[in-house]
Formats: structure tokens, C-alpha cells, sequence
């Protein structure tokens, strides 16, 4: 048993499960701390889509109640089938267009400068959102998960298909467009939330289907530990946050983004990282 292996799929288990759910780009992150531990095993990239999966089974399970009441609401509760509407229609506009576009932005944007500036150019919009909402100039007008719209819905999709460009992040994306459109912190983050549940999962099981050879038994520790550190780090992270925006905006989280962003942009461009790798 390689135990080096093993402690570095723990490290990045950690890192994806605290950073996916967070606005910051797990894609960077992930990018970074795979360099920095020289983290080139065969199934590399696999391994990145089943801790992935384990960050949002996290979400699954802090939701378990709200998804079963769901679920078992559709046929008898219009609340239960307006929000599975919702989610639907927030979670159509990022697939559709990553389908018609997944090959162009991995081949074009997947760089150093492209991923710096996304991360960037997210952090400064966390500010001039931030800004607009202490001055008054967004007004919140939703309060309750309950009380979205489908437009609602449609706006906070069109909003998390900025994420489909490397480094700008889709928890990011969907939590500071819901809160431009008027959904209060909270609602935003939760709602950001549910929607990660069908866009990750569909994303991880096409990642696993196309490379479906590379799940070999020699992996299945690596691939574990990975796993289980990626959901507990995630279900942690996800609990904090939760308690976080009840009393805190994202204006750290914006400097944080702009400054990571050069740091990818410094070590990108020194030769310190293969960014083909």
C-alpha cells in the first residue's frame, strides 16, 4: 500500500470538499494542490470526479429531509413540485450550453491567463455586488426558497453558466447572481446548494462513463480515501457557510479570489506548472 499515495488523495479530498461549495473555483484550487504534490497518478482525473462525488453526497445528506420531503411531496404538494420545477429550469441553460461548448472551453479557456482572470474578474464582481447591496441599490425580494418563481429560476440558471468558464466558480456564480436578482443571502447560498445536486451528478457520471477503464481495484484506496475526505471536509464546509451568511458577506472571499488569481497567474507563467498536466 502506497501511503504517500494515500495521504495525498486525502489532502486533495480535502481541498475539493472545501472548496467546491465555496465562491472561490475548486477547478484552481484542485489545479494547484495537484502540482504542489506532484500528484500524477494514471487515474488522475478519475480521481478527480469521484471526489467530487463525494462533495456533493455531502450536500445530499445536510438536505436528506428537505430532498425526501421533496420526493415524496410531488404527487400530492404544489410547494414540493414548484420547487423541483424550479431546479429543473435553473439547470437546464448550464447543461445545454456545456454540451454545445465543453470541447471549445477546455481546449480555449483551460490556460493560466483565462483561469487567473476568471477568478479575478469573479472577485471583483462579489465586490461591486456586495457594494450595491450595502447601498441599498438590490433589494432582496426573496426570503424563502419557498417563494422563488421560475423566473427566478431561470435567472439564477443563466447566472451559473458562467461558471462553464474555468476559475469563476459555480457556487460563485449561481449564490452572488441570486443575490443580484434580488434573493437574499441565505435563500442564494441554499438554493446554490440544490442546484449543485443534478448539475455535479450528471457531470460526474458523464466524466466516470467516458473513463470508466480507469477505475481499476489498484485505485480503490486512493479513490476511497479521497472520497470520504471529500465528503466530510464538504458536509463541514457546508454547515459553516450556512452559519457564515447569516452574519457575514462575501467581500473576503472576493479579495481571497483576486489574490489566488495571481498566485495561479505566478506560478503558471514561472514554469512552475504544467498546466497541461
Amino acid at each position: 500500500m502506497d501511503w504517500i499515495l494515500l495521504g495525498k488523495a486525502l489532502i486533495l479530498g480535502v481541498v475539493e470538499g472545501l472548496t467546491e461549495f465555496l465562491p472561490v473555483s475548486s477547478t484552481g484550487h484542485l489545479i494547484i494542490a495537484g502540482h504542489l504534490l506532484r500528484f500524477n497518478a494514471p487515474q488522475a482525473k478519475t480521481f478527480d470526479v469521484v471526489i467530487q462525488l463525494g462533495a456533493i453526497l455531502a450536500v445530499c445528506w445536510e438536505f436528506r429531509q428537505r430532498i425526501f420531503n421533496v420526493v415524496v411531496g410531488l404527487p400530492v404538494r404544489a410547494d414540493a413540485r414548484r420547487f423541483a420545477l424550479n431546479v429543473i429550469i435553473a439547470t437546464i441553460p448550464a447543461i445545454v450550453l456545456g454540451l454545445l461548448f465543453e470541447k471549445a472551453i477546455k481546449a480555449v479557456l483551460f490556460a493560466p491567463v483565462p483561469v487567473a482572470v476568471a477568478l479575478a474578474v469573479g472577485g471583483v464582481i462579489i465586490l461591486w455586488v456586495e457594494a450595491r447591496h450595502r447601498n441599498g441599490n438590490v433589494p432582496t425580494r426573496i426570503h424563502s426558497i419557498d417563494d422563488l418563481r421560475p423566473i427566478d429560476a431561470l435567472k439564477v440558471g443563466l447566472a451559473q453558466c458562467f461558471a462553464l468558464i474555468p476559475g469563476m466558480s459555480r457556487s460563485g456564480s449561481t449564490i452572488i447572481g441570486g443575490m443580484l436578482f434580488g434573493l437574499d443571502r441565505r435563500v442564494a447560498t441554499e438554493f446554490s446548494f440544490f442546484l449543485a445536486i443534478p448539475i455535479m451528478f450528471g457531470a460526474t457520471f458523464y466524466e466516470m462513463y467516458k473513463d470508466w477503464h480507469e477505475l481499476s481495484a489498484d485505485a480503490l484506496g486512493m479513490f476511497a480515501v479521497g472520497f470520504v475526505a471529500a465528503f466530510i471536509s464538504a458536509f463541514m464546509c457546508v454547515r459553516w457557510l450556512l452559519r457564515y451568511v447569516a452574519s457575514h458577506d462575501f467581500t473576503a472571499f472576493a479579495w481571497y479570489r483576486i489574490g489566488f488569481g495571481l498566485l495561479v497567474l505566478v506560478v503558471g507563467y514561472t514554469g512552475g506548472l504544467s498546466w497541461a498536466d
